[in-house]
């Protein structure tokens, strides 16, 4: 078996896309995202090991639609697997055809398999997919078999195993497609023939030679860091890269959780970072916060902002020309720099919010790695586990939890709730066990009654889920004596609170964060 091979995933837009890669890594296989266009220049790196081609919003049949050299793939002998789109691709261009159902097939969809192949051995034969189409196959191209359809009668999965070629209607990437991380295996190992080799925490080495590579020996570098896990592990992976010439900068935005700014000053020294440098710049944000409700503008306005206090303080050092920011693949993806095909979700911190005047060449060294390869890596640098396990947290901090505008006093309330939040999951063991928990205060209010006379409050929105990625999500089914402790709490103990309520809607059609 093939060992330090590579499977590149070819990108047409889908919505799943980057969840194909990911699983992929959980394989122990590295992936890598790729335009169309350049993938005859990633086969010439001659570390490919098989190829898959993503879904996609548009019909394969359509003038303009994206495609592929597949003949540069074939004629190399490398294995193929189209997924949704890229299943119907492989068809048209190899001469199957391809046309608009009367009706659509989305969700879980129950498949037969109508014969075994080395993609679908190991399989039962019956089985709930997941579909996302409008287009199928009606003719495979000369040479394929059909071995799978749906109950509606459509081609679920096809091959022509001489040439290695093969290709799903339905996504094996999404947790709800039974058996479909035993379905990629197959492919990864079976056909393509590449054992499990790679692992995030391996890859500590190799990221701090690259940073050596890119900071001269005379330049500094200023590290944005704010105590979550992505940016404590981007500065001591800078650390160990650059040693003395890295500054930590920590700034108090007034928009922290509560206890957090000694929580991040005492963790940052325990772990031996010389040059920390804390920045209080609490009334500056929120001065320029005042009257804002857009949370995109918020967005802008706190990457901005943070942007020119960095810039302050580089200034006072000599030397500097980098600034090291705990940026994740993740947060690529959701602001639309990962792919030209992806869609703005969101602006994050690290990214949108980024000025073009920004003095400072940006380094990202966790910027290919999700959630949890991060937290691999963090452990294996010896972070301890209040940082490792802590649950992800905004760039702009609590005012993007925050609908409408930011005051002190909708501040003081979303952080108090918060940090009961927080205290009853951990003393029921929960916190640990969910991907975020966190509380948002709504722009409205609810009427109540308090001592016998009424009132009119905020509403405090509890939203805790699961993941595994950060890139899909559900929310978490609380207990509902735990939710009841949780509220009774919030609406006593945080004054302007009249109304206390759960988020129960998965990711997607919602985002985690409320804006």
């Amino acid at each position: 078996m093939g060992r330090g091979l590579r499977v590149v995933v070819v990108d047409f837009g889908g919505q799943y896309t980057h969840l194909i890669a990911r699983r992929c890594r959980e394989l122990g296989v590295y992936s890598e995202i790729v335009e169309p266009e350049n993938i005859v220049a990633e086969l010439e790196k001659g570390d490919v090991g098989g190829v898959i081609l993503s879904g996609g919003p548009m019909s394969a049949y359509e003038p303009g639609s994206p495609t592929v050299n597949l003949d540069a793939i074939i004629s190399r002998g490398l294995p193929v697997l189209g997924i949704c789109y890229g299943h119907q691709l492989i068809a048209r261009l190899l001469g199957g055809k391809v046309s608009r159902g009367r009706f659509g097939e989305y969700g879980r969809t129950p498949i037969e398999i109508l014969e075994y192949d080395d993609l679908l051995e190991g399989l039962p034969r019956r089985l709930n997919a997941w579909m996302s189409h409008g287009d199928f196959v009606v003719e495979p191209p000369h040479g394929f078999r059909v071995t799978s359809m749906s109950e509606g009668g459509v081609i679920t999965s096809m091959s022509d195993r001489a040439r290695r070629i093969y290709s799903l209607q339905f996504h094996p990437e999404v947790v709800h497609t039974e058996h479909g991380m035993r379905i990629l295996e197959n492919f990864l190992r079976r056909i393509c023939g590449i054992e499990p080799w790679w692992s995030p925490g391996d890859m500590i080495g190799e990221l701090v030679n690259e940073i050596r590579r890119t900071v001269s020996e005379d330049e500094r570098v200023i590290c944005a860091v704010s105590g979550g896990v992505d940016s404590m592990t981007t500065a001591v992976l800078v650390s160990k890269a650059v040693g003395d010439r890295l500054y930590c900068i920590f700034v108090d935005h007034g928009l922290l959780r509560k206890g957090e700014r000694e929580n991040v000053e005492n963790s940052l020294r325990g772990l031996g970072v010389k040059n920390l440098i804390v920045v209080d710049a609490r009334r500056r944000f929120l001065e320029r916060l005042r009257g804002v409700s857009d949370p995109e503008e918020k967005r802008r306005i706190i990457g901005e902002e943070f942007i020119r206090v960095f810039e302050e303080e580089a200034f006072k050092i000599p030397g500097v020309r980098w600034l090291a920011q705990g940026t994740i693949y993740p947060d690529r993806i959701e602001s639309g720099r990962a792919s030209r095909a992806a869609a703005l979700i969101k602006s994050h911190h690290n990214v949108g919010g980024l000025p073009e005047r920004m003095n400072l060449k940006l380094l990202e060294p966790l910027r290919d790695f999700y959630k949890d390869e991060v937290r691999e890596i963090a452990r294996r640098l010896g972070l301890p586990d209040e940082i490792v396990k802590r649950h992800p947290f905004p760039g702009p901090g609590l005012a993007v939890r925050i609908l409408g505008e930011v005051t002190e006093e909708k501040l003081e309330i979303c952080r108090e709730a918060n940090a009961i939040l927080e205290e009853e999951l951990r003393r029921s063991g929960l916190y640990d066990k969910v991907w975020q928990a966190f509380a948002a205060v709504c722009n409205d209010k609810w009427v109540g009654v308090m001592g016998d006379r009424r009132v009119e409050g905020y509403i405090v929105i509890i939203r805790i889920v699961e993941s595994v990625d950060g890139m899909t999500a559900d929310w978490h089914r609380i207990d509902h004596e735990l939710l009841e402790r949780i509220s009774s709490r919030i609406t006593r103990e945080v004054p302007g609170v009249t109304m206390v309520a759960y988020a129960a809607t998965p990711k997607p059609p919602s985002t985690i964060e409320p804006c």
